[in-house]
C-alpha cells in the first residue's frame, strides 16, 4: 500500500470517529432531557392535585396558586423549545417552594394527611429532576466541549451543531436564606 493511500484511510476514520462522537453526545443530550421531561411531566400532574389541596386554606396566596397553574399550562404546551422549558421549571420551581413555605403557616394544612403526602411525593419528584438535572448538565457540557475544541469542532461546525445551555439556578435561589426572618414566625 502506498503512503497517500494510507493517509487517507487513516484521515476518513478519524473523520468517522469524530462523527459518531459527536452524534452520540448530541444523542445522550437529547435522551437525558427527555428523561427530565419526564420528571417534569411526573410534576405537572402533581401541581392540580397540591393546588387542589391547599386553596381552601391559602385564599391569601391565591395569586401564587394562580402564577402556577399559569405556569403548568405553558410548560404542557406542544412544540415548546429546550430553553423554554428550563425557564418555565426555573419558575414553576420557585412558585412550588413559596406555596410549601406558606404551608408552614397554615396548621390545618401542615396536619392534612393528603398534603403530607404530596409533598412526600413532590420532595421524591423534586430529587429525581435534581439528579436528571446534574446528568443533562454533564452530558450538555461534554457536547459544549465537543463543539468548541480541536478537530472536532470544524466536523461539528460542518454538520450545524450549536451549544446547549444547562439548567442554572435563578439568580433569586443564590441569594442568601434570611435565617433571621425564617425564625420570626
Amino acid at each position: 500500500m502506498s503512503t497517500p493511500l494510507i493517509i487517507l484511510i487513516v484521515v476518513i476514520i478519524l473523520l468517522i470517529l469524530m462523527y459518531n462522537s459527536l452524534v452520540a453526545k448530541k444523542n445522550q443530550v437529547e435522551n437525558i432531557f427527555a428523561s427530565i421531561d419526564t420528571q417534569l411531566k411526573k410534576r405537572y400532574d402533581l401541581i392540580p392535585n397540591l393546588v387542589a389541596s391547599v386553596s381552601k386554606y391559602m385564599e391569601h396566596e391565591r395569586s401564587i396558586l394562580e402564577d402556577i397553574t399559569k405556569l403548568r399550562a405553558e410548560a404542557n404546551k406542544p412544540n415548546i423549545s429546550d430553553n423554554e422549558k428550563i425557564k418555565l421549571d426555573a419558575q414553576i420551581t420557585s412558585a412550588l417552594g413559596s406555596i410549601m413555605i406558606a404551608v408552614e403557616n397554615y396548621p390545618e394544612l401542615k396536619a392534612n394527611e393528603n398534603v403530607i403526602h404530596l409533598q412526600h411525593t413532590l420532595s421524591e419528584v423534586e430529587e429525581q429532576i435534581a439528579a436528571a438535572r446534574r446528568a443533562y448538565n454533564q452530558a450538555v457540557t461534554d457536547y459544549n466541549n465537543a463543539l468548541e475544541q480541536i478537530p472536532t469542532n470544524f466536523m461539528a461546525n460542518a454538520m450545524g451543531y450549536t451549544r446547549k445551555e444547562v439548567f442554572e439556578i435563578p439568580k433569586e435561589q443564590r441569594e442568601n436564606v434570611n435565617v433571621k426572618e425564617l425564625f420570626a414566625s
